[in-house]
């Protein structure tokens, strides 16, 4: 093993949780499974300091951004021009990868980063010989969408020239987002497809503290980060308002970037349903996930792999906008057997999920033979990142590469 090995990861978190659990969720394995790695993580997660991290997994919070619901970006905290915010990211990103000087450099998602702040580094990092990998959801978007995103950021260019492998966290059957990508075939050998990343409740200790949950068998409702989760908490609110004798209670995850208003109108209308227990936030949702009867959710990619590594029968209500990735991923996992869908019609009648929350025995769950194979993506992960951390004639010459 080389001396101090290291991971930089690059998470942008511009919106939501589900960048910074999936970097998180990598790192934590890799310093559990390989000895002397550092792993860094680099995000714009307001709340990345409420999470807890290993030993040699530590990170640096960029100034955060928001991407509005119009798709234009604003900074989070900050009461300063976009331009400046991007700078100092950039800034920061570049400097860190600079000191830090990793073998390998994890980018998640954005190939370029947010605004392209990443590819000066990425250019700086191939020049010393860091290993580049890009890391892909199993679903980005629709193709057409995905194709004129990466062709008005000039993507694919960077994916031919830039990276050195692109992982797909998932498998063939769930999707290729490269697939339907013009160009970007040339790219099939630089590809692999990991597998879900398999979540277990010995990754926390437990709940925190603070939480408390019924004693009886409960339904988790959960929207990930939360700040476009408010039309499935109202209608799950609404199904218990409309139906006293729904048997199950519900344990409703909001998410801590829920508009505090509407936070506080779910908190008011919940005091008056005994059977609902509202939590705005939760670093460990795996004993969440362990416990519950079912699952109702959006089905964003964190969800999805928690069903997975539970198999719990779940109920994915996805969203279509900005990006329908949830809806597809939905629906290639109902084709499956995994899950079930019910689509948002945009009038959400309280009686329609009523009826689905009384017949929760019903609903599809994943099962083990179902899922063989489908959840070994920290392995593989680990696997394909061994050699470049490892004493080889590959990463022997990578130091000459870096300091010349």
């Amino acid at each position: 093993m080389t001396d101090n090995a290291r991971l930089l990861i690059y998470s942008h978190d511009s919106f939501g949780l589900g960048h910074l659990r999936r970097c998180r969720t990598i790192a934590h394995h890799l310093v559990e499974q390989i000895k002397d790695l550092s792993v860094l993580i680099l995000s714009g997660s307001p709340i990345i300091g409420s999470f807890d991290f290993k030993t040699r997994v530590d990170f640096i919070r960029i100034p955060g951004v928001i991407k509005l619901r119009n798709g234009d970006y604003t900074p989070l905290g900050l009461h300063i021009d976009l331009d400046k915010t991007l700078e100092m990211r950039r800034s920061i990103i570049e400097h860190a990868a600079e000191i830090f000087d990793p073998h390998v450099f994890l980018v998640d998602k954005e190939p370029l980063g947010l605004r392209g702040e990443v590819e000066c580094t990425l250019r700086m990092l191939k020049d010393r010989g860091s290993h580049l990998v890009l890391g892909l959801r199993d679903v980005m978007d629709d193709p057409a969408s995905l194709e004129e995103e990466w062709r008005r950021k000039n993507v694919v260019p960077a994916l031919k020239q830039l990276y050195d492998e692109i992982w797909i966290y998932g498998t063939p059957e769930m999707g290729n987002p490269l697939a339907q990508i013009p160009g970007t075939r040339m790219l099939t050998g630089k590809t692999r497809f990991t597998g879900y990343l398999r979540r277990h409740v010995s990754e926390s200790v437990g709940l925190e503290p603070t939480i408390e949950i019924p004693d009886e068998p409960y339904i988790l409702v959960t929207t990930g980060g939360g700040g476009d989760g408010e039309e499935l908490i109202d209608w799950v609110v609404s199904a218990y308002e409309t139906d006293p004798s729904l048997p199950n209670p519900a344990v409703v995850l909001m998410g801590p970037f829920m508009n505090r208003d509407t936070r506080a109108a779910f908190l008011e209308r919940a005091q008056r349903l005994p059977k609902l227990t509202m939590l705005t936030f939760a670093a460990r949702t795996e004993p969440l996930f362990d416990r519950a009867i079912g699952i109702v959710a959006m089905g964003g990619y964190n969800t999805f792999c928690e069903i997975l590594s539970f198999g719990k029968p779940s109920l994915i209500v996805p969203r279509t906008t900005p990006r329908l990735e949830q809806a597809i991923r939905a629906e290639r996992a109902e084709e499956l057997g995994l899950l079930g869908m019910l689509p948002d019609d945009g009038v959400r009648d309280p009686r329609t999920m009523a009826a689905r929350l009384h017949a929760i025995g019903g609903w599809p769950a994943p099962k083990a033979d179902a899922t063989e194979g489908m959840l070994d993506g920290l392995g593989r992960i680990t696997d394909f990142m061994r050699p470049w951390l490892e004493r080889d004639a590959v990463v022997h010459r990578l130091p000459s590469r870096r300091r010349a």
